[in-house]
């Protein structure tokens, strides 16, 4: 399971989504981000998190979030993003 750091900002956005690019072909088909520990982001997020999704779907893999915290997915809401971030099914 890939791994959201603690703060993902503008500032670490680009750093962090080559490191779970990198990271992505070693997943599994079904691709799985960690991001329960997120407790500092802004909108940069939600673009790692689509671009993960996009970098994943091209190497035929599925992609879902488990433990998007509340106010992520209310700012995926409001920018009508949520139906591209889909929720990992509890295992």
């Amino acid at each position: 399971m890939l791994q959201l750091p603690a703060a993902l900002t503008q500032t670490t956005a680009t750093r962090c989504l080559a490191e779970l690019v990198a990271a992505l072909p070693a997943e599994p088909a079904g691709a799985v981000v960690n991001a329960a520990g997120l407790n500092r982001f802004d909108s940069a997020a939600l673009a790692v998190l689509l671009g993960l999704r996009r970098q994943a779907q091209q190497l035929g893999k599925t992609f879902a979030i488990a433990g998007l915290p509340a106010p992520m997915a209310d700012l995926a809401q409001l920018y009508g993003i949520t139906e591209l971030l889909p929720v990992a099914s509890a295992a």
